[in-house]
């Protein structure tokens, strides 16, 4: 196979014996509103599911399920009971990355992306009907552990394949921007998830936990729907097809990745272990610390005030991401991940000062607070992680480095806040162990290169 190349004006014939993420795929050199939308809810919907079902989780966990399903003595062993099973959730992760990442690179990125995200609209929508400890005992916590397997294995192939749908349809100078499109759906997924929540809280007490809780999960379902019909009608990414005409399809995806990339995937994991160590300290401990009584290690907060301001916190985390995205298309991915992660660094001490302050007002600040400087970090991360692996590898590479830093850092940090918090009774050792994650995600983003516009298919 030969292609023509220009250079200095000349027009040569030489052999490709590369294949890269093009400047001008067919899909994006004229892009089309109708194809723009449909990739950003095809791509974005998957990741928003995600988020709203880990949301909906955390929250559930700090608020009902030590009531419904983990019923013991002690509410606050409850509550940790709770976290085990989200960290468990995350532990899959790494599994499903693997699982899907060999499909995603054999199969196309298309058609994986549509049983990543059945399995977890499933998954969400049954946790919605799950009967309760008190009416099938101990099979019900049981259940609850399986789905949130389920869950787990299928969130470890959808985060990197919707990142490939829409950063591998995008046009030269606009990857950063379309690559957010996927980094969006984590603050809309958990805004929703909260908002849902902060109604359901207007609800008495005792109704909320009889029933009510379950009302935000049923509506996993109808996201469900939307999503599949949505991704159903969005075409397999001109850079997989390239793949598939040149006959460059990886035979043994994770094999190579591992062989060629290992360094590139631990690095990615890496980043991804503070950062997620930071956003599910914001996520899931912070409402749980708040709101527990102070008898019980907690600061006895007004839970619909934290509630609000997770809401709010979402929106900002939204914003920064769509800014900081665009902004990378022009300055570079690592100039802009480094700095969100600087700022997090720096804002570990002042946001459990403005937390403890003593009022639910200054903890919801410090809530939006955080979520917008981790907006700054997570916006162009995905796109640039695109770009650290070659396109036969990308969506096991992606996967992995994601997942297995998201796993270590998001899947026990919350436990970790929990059991420093009980130890030393201050929130000083959080703080410290928050600027530990953070300088491995320096450390990480500092080795890393910047970015890789050719990748050899065969590196």
């Amino acid at each position: 196979m030969h292609r023509e190349i220009t250079v200095n004006q000349r027009t040569t014939h030489e052999p490709s014996p590369k294949l890269h993420l093009p400047d001008d795929p067919p899909a994006a050199t004229q892009p089309r509103h109708g194809l723009l939308g449909r990739l950003a809810l095809a791509s974005g919907v998957g990741t928003a599911l995600e988020f709203y079902d880990f949301a909906l989780y955390a929250t559930a966990t700090s608020l009902v399920f030590n009531k419904v399903f983990f019923v013991v003595d002690d509410p606050w062993f409850g509550a940790f009971l709770g976290f085990v099973t989200f960290a468990v959730g995350f532990l899959m992760a790494p599994i499903g990355a693997l699982l899907f990442g060999h499909f995603g690179d054999r199969l196309g990125r298309r058609n994986t992306l549509i049983a990543t995200f059945t399995l977890m609209g499933a998954a969400t929508f049954l946790m919605g009907v799950l009967p309760s400890h008190a009416t099938i005992g101990i099979a019900a916590p049981l259940l609850l552990l399986f789905l949130r397997l389920v869950h787990g294995i299928a969130r470890g192939g959808e985060v990197s394949g919707a990142a490939l749908i829409a950063i591998e349809h995008a046009p030269k100078g606009r990857r950063g921007l379309y690559g957010s499109f996927v980094t969006l759906g984590s603050p809309i997924g958990a805004g929703l998830a909260n908002l849902s929540f902060l109604l359901i809280l207007l609800l008495p007490q005792d109704v909320v936990v009889s029933w009510a809780w379950r009302i935000p999960f049923l509506l996993g379902g109808l996201v469900l729907v939307v999503g599949l019909v949505t991704r159903l009608h969005v075409d397999e990414t001109p850079v997989f097809k390239q793949l598939q005409s040149e006959r460059k399809v990886a035979k043994r995806p994770i094999a190579e990745t591992l062989r060629h990339s290992w360094g590139r995937v631990l690095g990615a994991a890496g980043v991804m272990f503070g950062f997620n160590a930071f956003q599910y300290v914001l996520f899931t401990f912070l409402l749980s610390f708040g709101t527990e009584p102070v008898a019980q290690h907690g600061l006895g907060l007004e839970r619909s005030v934290l509630v609000t301001g997770t809401l709010f916190g979402c929106l900002g985390h939204a914003v920064t991401i769509l800014l900081s995205s665009v902004i990378s298309d022009r300055v570079g991915r690592k100039p802009v991940i480094l700095t969100g992660a600087v700022l997090l660094a720096l804002y570990a001490f002042p946001m459990f000062s403005l937390f403890t302050a003593g009022s639910s007002a200054d903890a919801a600040m410090a809530i939006v607070i955080g979520f917008v400087i981790a907006g700054i970090m997570f916006g162009p991360m995905l796109t640039w992680f695109s770009q650290l692996f070659a396109p036969a590898q990308r969506y096991t590479g992606i996967g992995l480095g994601f997942q297995i830093g998201a796993a270590l850092g998001g899947g026990f940090s919350p436990l970790i806040a929990n059991r420093l918090l009980v130890a030393t009774g201050t929130t000083v050792s959080i703080s410290i162990f928050l600027v530990a994650a953070m300088a491995l995600s320096l450390v990480c983003l500092i080795a890393l290169p910047e970015r890789h516009r050719e990748v050899p298919v065969d590196a």
